[in-house]
């Protein structure tokens, strides 16, 4: 991505224009592609955290995070691209694969190659569209 500069794109990652947790997404996903993103994130060695509510539990196969009860939170999983730079991860559901990522972090060039490195990752390794 080093041909996408952070001074032609800064104006798209403005928290003030933007908002804060803009929301990315793989749409027309299945639970096998929830569970191909939990392999990559595992694979990377990306530190990461799921919990479901208040209760932080070890990571489980996405059909498990999927198959919530009625009524209760959804998961989470918070996945840190580096120290500073975090993006959360919702199950939803089966269909969509959504997560937040926080414009703050984005700022400067190496973080926004970092952040599209990652989208191109989840990209080529569901071969799908990241939006």
């Amino acid at each position: 991505m080093a041909d996408l500069l952070w001074d032609d794109v800064k104006c798209f990652f403005d928290p003030d224009l933007m908002g804060s947790l803009p929301d990315v997404s793989v749409p027309d996903a299945s639970r096998n592609n929830w569970q191909d993103v939990l392999d990559f994130v595992v694979e990377k060695g990306r530190k990461c955290q799921y919990s479901e509510g208040e209760r932080v539990l070890p990571l489980p196969r996405a059909e498990v995070a999927l198959s919530r009860p009625a009524g209760t939170e959804c998961p989470g999983l918070r996945v840190w691209l580096r120290a500073d730079v975090l993006a959360i991860f919702r199950f939803y559901s089966d269909e969509e694969i959504d997560f937040d990522v926080d414009l703050r972090e984005l700022q400067g060039q190496e973080r926004h190659e970092l952040f599209c490195g990652f989208l191109q990752d989840i990209g080529r390794r569901l071969g799908k569209p990241v939006l």
